[in-house]
């Protein structure tokens, strides 16, 4: 009776410390990908966020999957952004992807990179409702090959 009794309190002490730990992930993530790996430049990709925790800051990144055969070390970037309520800005970024001392920024494994390059270098309040971004690359070469995926992430900042 003893062993039952000390197993149904262990089980119930693990099961709250478990359910105590979990918290929700803060962030948002959208991916466009390219199954012949190769990214048009005609392609616009559209991404929509609903930010509800307007007293958050948040960090905006370009999230890329990219081969080790990507020919440059940056890609340049057409953004568009609307906030809720308010018109379009636009923005041209050249996000880097490599230098020369350390190679790819991102993380690798086997020929495969990823990345998360800030947009904003200050994380910053956003209001609430719907964001509504879209991105093309403006690279010279089109379609831009050895890419396998682009995309947005939105994290809330936690201080």
């Amino acid at each position: 009776m003893r062993s039952f009794i000390f197993h149904i309190l262990f089980t119930g002490l693990l099961l709250s410390l478990l359910m105590s730990s979990c918290e929700p992930i803060q962030l948002y993530e959208q991916n466009t990908i390219y199954p012949q790996h190769e990214w048009s430049s005609k392609q616009v990709n559209h991404y929509q966020f609903n930010i509800t925790d307007t007293n958050a800051l948040y960090k905006i990144f370009f999230v890329i999957r990219h081969h080790n055969t990507y020919r440059y070390k940056n890609i340049w970037l057409q953004m568009d952004t609307q906030s809720p309520l308010d018109s379009v800005v636009k923005q041209t970024l050249n996000l880097q992807l490599a230098d020369d001392q350390k190679g790819w920024l991102g993380v690798g494994m086997d020929d495969v990179y990823d990345q998360r390059i800030p947009i904003n270098a200050v994380p910053t309040k956003l209001k609430k409702g719907v964001y509504q971004f879209s991105m093309q690359h403006t690279m010279r070469e089109d379609p831009l090959s050895g890419i396998l995926s682009t995309g947005l992430r939105v994290e809330k900042v936690h201080l």
